[in-house]
């Protein structure tokens, strides 16, 4: 029987996030659409939409119930979602969770900084490491809902940090300011300290991250 469990702990500092067991089989049929620009088994081809293959299942319900509700404002996906109740966008989580990832490559040039910002962050400008949270690996936390990381394109990465930043000082989501990380605001807080070197190192690095 599926279930919507509600507040089971924070979602990259998002609190009250959602984790469903949806059925990944039932999933598929609700997916024609998303193909277009997500891939038919959630590789995107283009870089501007991101890879949702292998995401964690209770991240990728939450970004469908935000994006539905507008919590979270893209301007591609305005509409798509409507027709859907929760157990459908369950399902729908389900298979893409359930696909494999592809990986990308990460510019050499950048590998170090890169490197050293997921693993170690900057302490001098109070920027935390992304391991902490989106694991060493990159693969997140499932089950906490921390989004995986590894190997999402490098613009969709540098998009959402920009988006993110925007975010920090925005007193409603947009589709220039993300807010839906929760009132502890960690990535908002997160990506307002970087700098826009750091964060095209950091989008390379977790491009090749595996």
């Amino acid at each position: 029987m599926k279930k919507l469990i509600v507040g089971l702990a924070m979602l990259a500092g998002i609190s009250g996030f959602a984790m469903a067991e949806g059925n990944a089989e039932d999933g598929e049929q609700y997916t024609e659409s998303c193909a277009a620009c997500h891939g038919a088994d959630g590789n995107s081809a283009a870089a501007s939409f991101p890879k949702l293959a292998g995401q964690g299942e209770a991240y990728l319900l939450k970004q469908l119930i935000d994006v539905q509700n507008g919590d979270r404002v893209i301007t591609q996906m305005s509409g798509q979602l409507d027709g859907f109740n929760e157990d459908q966008l369950a399902d729908i989580a389900a298979f893409y969770a359930s696909q494999n990832k592809t990986v990308g490559n990460a510019d050499p040039d950048l590998v170090a900084l890169g490197e050293q910002l997921y693993r170690g962050g900057n302490p001098e400008t109070g920027v935390p490491s992304c391991a902490g949270c989106h694991s060493p690996t990159g693969a997140g936390n499932a089950p906490a809902g921390y989004p995986m990381l590894s190997g999402q394109h490098a613009a969709y990465i540098e998009s959402q940090l920009y988006k993110f930043q925007r975010g920090y000082r925005a007193s409603e989501p947009s589709d220039e300011a993300r807010t839906n990380d929760g009132e502890s605001r960690v990535m908002r807080s997160t990506a307002f300290r970087l700098k826009d070197f750091e964060i095209e190192a950091l989008a390379s690095y977790i491009n090749g991250l595996h």
